[in-house]
This record gives structure tokens, C-alpha cells and sequence, in this order.
């Protein structure tokens, strides 16, 4: 039995002062609409099968919805590549069923967060298309054009994230024309004052037809500076987003998220502070990125670090003691599922998932949800390359089997970290495809849907969505677990991670096992003693025993 040393004790927290929004108590729910309901049968999630689920959401007491992009779109990056920012693609519905959903999700208490993605357009937006035919027109200085190099080539050697240089050539103009992501998705132009008032106007009529907010796609893309070669957190980008907040959401009682993949403790505040005026929080992927080869990126995963992971999730836990706020997730549709990333999901399914939910929602900040996770959704385990269908997942397959890597080892870590694996449709029954279409859905269904899924997991006198449920309604009601401080315990345990909430004098305690195997601790005087068990499963503690065992993937909650 080890025994676990106790960490450093700061003061007790006092209700310091803060201005409380509706979002601090809620929790976020993603969509991701093709795969989320098919109400058509065509193979599609689309936007009526999304009011088609919101009594799931609203019984499962979410507070608003990130929705994935459903604007018109080619769907060359599954709606990221935008060619009409205030219509709706088709496969989706129309402007009548978006309205529809902001009502009525609105009926139920649940806001409509948008995905705003501005950092790029398709290629097929009507501005690209006349920047593309002519040097003269205003639309041209919407994008990023550089003549070429001395011998004809592209202006730089700069790589796409998707694959394949950042530059492409468009003949009708003689220049180059920059995409951080794919040819298909040229990247706006920031320093034009006319390109940001349309996107500001843009913005102001969604905002007008009710929306509760935005989700902003890689916004920290936006202030980039292409000559200096700084594309992440360019020099321009506070700027763009203070201008942002002064033009658009000033005044409106809405919520800001930001994307960003650079983002550290050291420049998080910039973004989210609260004397800055630009987000109310910031997603950020420190924690995610302790799973990444250095080098070698998401397809070459490393072995989980608990150690680390804690080192990177808790440092925004102190960076936002104070100021700020922090965005919680372990999902979304650019990561694989959780259960399957960070534990053993084929014999510890269900202890796993509701110890990363406990975990996540007794944190500070604000937790999201995203689409499965509350069943506990796996990974699909894919054999072969043609079962994919993420451009990402196929760009670099293609690249790195050139250089010489064999396709197993390419379709191992792409089992582990493609994004495919969030983007199988919802299971939401045992019929075919997980009852997600009555058609052919456009990505194959995970084929464990018929022991995974909402009916099976709702029917189980131990079910994963009712734990979910009592963690958001916890936050509802708990100053403690909204707004108390986080203090890490027993840091360098590489099997248990634990930690305290703490406001005036209430003390939360979590404890929770990582691992496939019984774990014994003993716990130092501080936290033991009288309590009420909050969150046990198999124990129910009404005192912390100064020995404790934790079952594999278990976790415990009291409150001191």
C-alpha cells in the first residue's frame, strides 16, 4: 500500500466578489448534426432530428447546445469550409428549421451556441470565387494572395495542417493564395476593415434571430502575421477580438468561446480575463496534447501519462482561480472518445466513463458534453483505410505511407486519434445503424451499438446518463462546485488523481483510479474523518477512512 504524501494547504477560499451569467451554472452539450438524428432517412443527421432529440438533452439537464456547422457548405471538412454564412446547407434543412430549433430549445431552457468559423471560407463562398477571376475587385483583399517566388513556385515552403503545402495557385490572378487547413478552405483576410464589418454583421443578424452565442473555430488562426511565418496567436489578434467585442457583443447577454491549439497558461487570461473584453472562455488542448508523439503528431499516440495529464489540466485550474474562466471537455469532434483514449473500454466501460465524468464536472469552469459521451460511446476500431472518411485522416495517410510508414502502423494510431471515432453516428437503440437513420449513414456505425447505446444505457439500474444528470444538476445548485477554488492533491501519483473544491469553509473532496487495478492509498489526517459521501458507487462512506481502496476506474466524491 502506498502511502500518499499531503499536498501544500493554501488559505481557505472566501466568496470573492463575482458577477454571475447564466452560462457559469450550465453545461454545454456539442452536436455534431450529421451524425447526431436522421429524421429523413437519406443518411444524414439534420437539424429536425436535432429537435427531434431535445427532450434527451433537456432531461439530461443541459443548458445549451454547441452546434457543429450546418451553413451551406461543399462538406470538404464535414461543414468547416463555409460557403454561405447565413443559409443553411440543404442536407441539414432550412433557415425555417433553424429558427424552429432556436424556439424550441429555447422552450426548454437550452441556449443554441453557433459555430462561428472565420478564420477561413470554402472556396466556393461567392467572395472567393470573384477573388479568384480578378485582382481588382474588393473581394480580392478578403484573402491572402502572394505573387510567386523568383521561379515561379509557391512564396514559401509553409505545410497545410491537413496535408500538402499552405500555398495554391490560381492562374487567372498570378498568385498564390494561403490555406492554413486545405485548398478548399482559403483563409480569410483579417487586416481588411471591410472583411471584418462583414463578418460583424454577420455575426449581429444571428445573434438577432436568438442565438445564445458562438463557438469560435480556431479563432487564435485569425491574427496571423503569413510573412513572419506566425500563424497561432499572431500579433493582431487581441486587437481583432477586442474590436470584435466592442462591434458585436457588447451589451448582449450572450456566450464567447474561443478555439485555440497554442494557447498556454501564460497568454490564457489574454483571451478570457475579465478586464480584457474578449472571450468568456477559451478551449484549450494542453491536456490533449500529453497524448501526441512531439514529433510525430496525433498518429503516432504515446502510452497515457496520468502524471502529465494532471500537470497540464490543473495548471488552467490555478490559472483561473481568480480571473478568467475555463472551458472542460475530454471530447469533441476533433478527438477521439474518451473512454477509449484514457481508459480500458472494453472491460471497464462504465466504470471509466462516469469516473472521467466525475472528474471533468466537479472541476471549475464549465463542462461539455459531447454527443455519446453520456452513454459512454467508444472508439470504432476501423480495419481498414477506406472505412474513414475525415480529410485529415486521409491527407496524411496518404503522406506518410509515401514516406514510408506502413499502413498498419498509420491505421494503429488512426484507431487511437482520428476524429472519425467522435463522428459515427449517435447510438441511439439497438435497430440498424444504432437507430440514428432509417437510410445509409454517411460514416459506418460503431458495430457495438446494440449493447451501446441510449435505450440499453438508460434501462441500466446503474446507468452512465444518470450519473451525468446528477453531476450537471449538481452544478445547478452548488455555489461550492461553481465557484469554489481547486486544490490538487497527491500531484505525483501516477495512478490516482484527486483534488479538493473549496469556498469559505465547504470542502469538496474527488478521488478517482485511473487504472484497470485495485488501487490501496492511505489518505494523510486532512482528509479524513466525518463526510457526506457525494458521488460513491460501491461504498457508501458516511467518513473517509484513513485507508482506502478504489476498485478499478472508481471514483469517490465527499463533501468534508
Amino acid at each position: 500500500m502506498t502511502a500518499l504524501a499531503a499536498s501544500p494547504q493554501p488559505a481557505p477560499d472566501t466568496a470573492s466578489e463575482r458577477t454571475e451569467r447564466w452560462w457559469h451554472r450550465a453545461t454545454g452539450y456539442q452536436v455534431y448534426p450529421r451524425s447526431f438524428a436522421d429524421s429523413n432517412g437519406d443518411g444524414m443527421g439534420d437539424i429536425p432530428g436535432v429537435i427531434s432529440k431535445l427532450g434527451h438533452l433537456s432531461d439530461l439537464g443541459i443548458g445549451f447546445i454547441w452546434l457543429s456547422p450546418v451553413y451551406a457548405s461543399p462538406m470538404i471538412d464535414n461543414g468547416y469550409d463555409i460557403a454561405d454564412y447565413r443559409n443553411i446547407a440543404p442536407e441539414f434543412g432550412t433557415l425555417d428549421d433553424m429558427d424552429r430549433l432556436i424556439a424550441e430549445a429555447r422552450e426548454r431552457g437550452i441556449g443554441i451556441v453557433m459555430d462561428l468559423v472565420v478564420n477561413h471560407s470554402s472556396s466556393l463562398h461567392h467572395w472567393f470565387q470573384a477573388a479568384r477571376a480578378a485582382r481588382d475587385c474588393p473581394e480580392h483583399d478578403y484573402y491572402i494572395w502572394r505573387d510567386p517566388a523568383p521561379d515561379g513556385g509557391p512564396p514559401d515552403d509553409a505545410r497545410a495542417a491537413f496535408g500538402g503545402p499552405a500555398w495554391t495557385f490560381v492562374p487567372e490572378v498570378g498568385q498564390y493564395y494561403f490555406h492554413f487547413f486545405s485548398p478548399a478552405q482559403p483563409d480569410l483576410n483579417w487586416q481588411n476593415p471591410a472583411l471584418r464589418a462583414e463578418i460583424h454583421d454577420m455575426m449581429r443578424w444571428w445573434l438577432d434571430r436568438g442565438i445564445a452565442g458562438f463557438r469560435m473555430d480556431v479563432i487564435s488562426l485569425i491574427g496571423k502575421d503569413v510573412d513572419g511565418r506566425i500563424y497561432e496567436e499572431g500579433p493582431y489578434l487581441h486587437p481583432f477580438l477586442q474590436e470584435m467585442h466592442r462591434e458585436v457583443l457588447a451589451g448582449r447577454d450572450v456566450l464567447t468561446i474561443g478555439e485555440s491549439w497554442s494557447v498556454s497558461t501564460d497568454t490564457g487570461l489574454l483571451y478570457c480575463g475579465r478586464d480584457r473584453d474578449e472571450l468568456d472562455m477559451v478551449f484549450e488542448f494542453s491536456h490533449i496534447r500529453e497524448g501526441w508523439h512531439p514529433e510525430l503528431g496525433k498518429f503516432a499516440p504515446k502510452p497515457f501519462d496520468l502524471v502529465a495529464f494532471k500537470r497540464a489540466l490543473f495548471s488552467w485550474q490555478d490559472l483561473t482561480r481568480d480571473d478568467g474562466w475555463h472551458a472542460l471537455f475530454l471530447s469533441n469532434h476533433d478527438l477521439p472518445r474518451q473512454v477509449s483514449f484514457y481508459a480500458d473500454d472494453r472491460t471497464h466501460r462504465r466504470p471509466a466513463a462516469k469516473t472521467l465524468a466525475t472528474v471533468l464536472h466537479l472541476l471549475k469552469g464549465t463542462p461539455f458534453v459531447y454527443q455519446g459521451e453520456e452513454i459512454g460511446m467508444t472508439n470504432a476500431r476501423f480495419e481498414r483505410i477506406d472505412q474513414y472518411r475525415d480529410l485529415e485522416t486521409l491527407n496524411h495517410f496518404e503522406e506518410q505511407i509515401a514516406q514510408g510508414v506502413s499502413p498498419d502502423v498509420f491505421l494503429a494510431g488512426a484507431n487511437r486519434n482520428s476524429r472519425d471515432h467522435s463522428r459515427t453516428p449517435m447510438q441511439w437503440s439497438a435497430a440498424p445503424h444504432g437507430g440514428f437513420t432509417t437510410g445509409t449513414p454517411w460514416i459506418e456505425a460503431n458495430p457495438n451499438f446494440a449493447q451501446v447505446n441510449v435505450e440499453r444505457d438508460m434501462a441500466h439500474p446503474d446507468s452512465i446518463f444518470a450519473h451525468y444528470r446528477r453531476l450537471i444538476a449538481l452544478r445547478k445548485d452548488s455555489d461550492l462546485v461553481t465557484f469554489g477554488h481547486t486544490v490538487q492533491r497527491f500531484d505525483d501519483d501516477p495512478d490516482i488523481l484527486a483534488f479538493e473544491r473549496r469556498l469559505g469553509e465547504e470542502r469538496l473532496l474527488v478521488i478517482a483510479n485511473f487504472t484497470a487495478r485495485p488501487q490501496e492509498r492511505a489518505l494523510p489526517d486532512d482528509l479524513t474523518g466525518p463526510a457526506s459521501c457525494l458521488l460513491c458507487t460501491h461504498a457508501p462512506y458516511n467518513a473517509i477512512p484513513p485507508r482506502l481502496t478504489l476498485a478499478p476506474y472508481e471514483s469517490l466524491a465527499w463533501t468534508l
